[in-house]
């Protein structure tokens, strides 16, 4: 019995440090639907321009998917997480002088850099979860770190909405009154409004850092897989032989575009449909909330009352419904559609991994870093529905999504089965 206390108490304190991290993920990750309609703006930018925010971000994500993992054999996953938390706080203070020369392209290299030292920190991170504590309740402690990641976006989001738009209708009147120098200072003045909560993200990070190194975390081995390869792997010379893989990258492509796409968007999307940024702003908070509801849900019912394939057809489901609704109706209607679509989201990725890795053998390693690569659909398909939004208009915009929900319901029913033989 004292060997079990022992035990606990020696997991205690990396758990935490660990899901510090998970908060951090969540913290920086979902500011970006409030940095996108800010940075637009003062910056002065068109939707498309402004969607730039999460290309920089998630570009990274493709960048160092297999880098990270390099990176890692080299200098362990204790020191990898030091080092992605050191990064992130170089990105956090770029944004310094990008506020102080009002520069788009500096605020983008900082995003970049969050985004590149995030990725190295959710690769060194993610296996603790699993490594601290009996297997058997892993899954309670990845769903603890989700709601540590969901929790810290709905923070985030708040602190940042009332720090940047607390005023947003008399500025942005004043804005619109302003010519020629007059309106170079004010919107300088706006940019500038970054720099206090930088800094302080910047410090957080930095402490952080330091933290992970004098913690003494548990090093793991990440080539600690079996030698349990299935036959079907055994006689594959290639990752990409395996038909149901290829597939599962395209649908975290088109899935991960879609729940980027359904939160970001929504800060501008509420000023087209008449509420104040002010407001608009927040509207990501309640898809958090919604995100984090099925997250938990689906911890209870997958795999015990429902399959993982039943699930990810579900979810295709509901998103296409959602979004056709979201399409047809106007004011709090159409944002409750998309705040809904944040509900279908949250089955969606726990249920792509598995089934897209299924029967991978010594191929899971490359595999996974390729699923990581797919992320980069956060990149481009939001800049997909900037660009149609500039084109058409804002709500029209969404119907980029529709493709993206059928292709997740063809892979649910039929894709992950793809070069199987029974």
């Amino acid at each position: 019995m004292p060997s079990k206390i022992d035990s606990q108490k020696q997991f205690l304190v990396p758990m935490i440090i660990i899901g510090s991290l998970f908060f951090i993920f969540g913290f920086i990750t979902w500011l970006n639907s409030v940095l996108i309609p800010f940075l637009r703006q003062a910056c002065q930018l068109t939707d498309f321009q402004a969607y730039f925010v999460t290309f920089a971000f998630y570009f990274s994500y493709f960048v160092m998917a297999i880098p990270s993992s390099a990176i890692l054999k080299k200098i362990g996953f204790a020191r990898g997480m030091s080092v992605g938390l050191a990064i992130m706080a170089v990105g956090s203070l770029i944004f310094i002088p990008a506020a102080l020369s009002r520069s788009f392209p500096l605020f983008l290299l900082g995003l970049f850099m969050q985004g590149t030292g995030l990725t190295l920190l959710q690769t060194a991170s993610n296996p603790y979860v699993t490594i601290l504590g009996p297997i058997e309740s892993a899954a309670k402690r990845i769903s603890i770190m989700g709601v540590c990641n969901k929790l810290a976006g709905m923070i985030g989001i708040f602190i940042l909405v009332r720090l940047l738009f607390s005023d947003t209708q008399a500025l942005s009147a004043k804005i619109s009154s302003l010519t020629g120098s007059e309106l170079e200072n004010e919107l300088n003045l706006l940019a500038q409004r970054v720099i206090t909560p930088y800094i302080i993200m910047t410090v957080v990070l930095s402490g952080l850092a330091l933290a992970i190194l004098k913690a003494h975390l548990p090093e793991i081995e990440p080539d600690n897989e079996g030698v349990d390869a299935s036959k079907a792997a055994s006689k594959k010379t290639s990752v990409f032989q395996f038909p149901h893989l290829v597939l599962g990258v395209i649908c975290i492509f088109v899935y991960v575009g879609v729940e980027v796409v359904a939160i970001d968007t929504l800060g501008l999307y509420g000023q087209y449909q008449s509420f104040d940024l002010s407001t608009s702003g927040k509207f990501s908070i309640y898809s958090l909330m919604s995100l984090t509801i099925g997250y938990l849900l689906g911890v209870i019912l997958i795999p015990k009352f429902i399959s993982q394939k039943t699930a990810l057809k579900t979810s295709a489901i509901m998103g296409l419904i959602f979004v056709v609704g979201a399409l047809l109706t106007n004011g709090w209607a159409s944002i409750a559609f998309l705040v809904l679509l944040s509900f279908a989201h949250s089955f969606m990725w726990p249920a792509i991994w598995p089934l897209a890795l299924n029967g991978l053998g010594n191929f899971t390693k490359i595999a996974s870093a390729l699923l990581i690569m797919g992320i980069v659909g956060g990149a481009l398909l939001p800049l997909l529905y900037g660009a149609l939004a500039d084109a058409t208009n804002r709500q029209i915009a969404y119907s980029v999504a529709i493709p993206c929900y059928a292709y997740i319901l063809y892979y649910a029913a039929k894709g992950h089965l793809a070069g199987k033989t029974n």
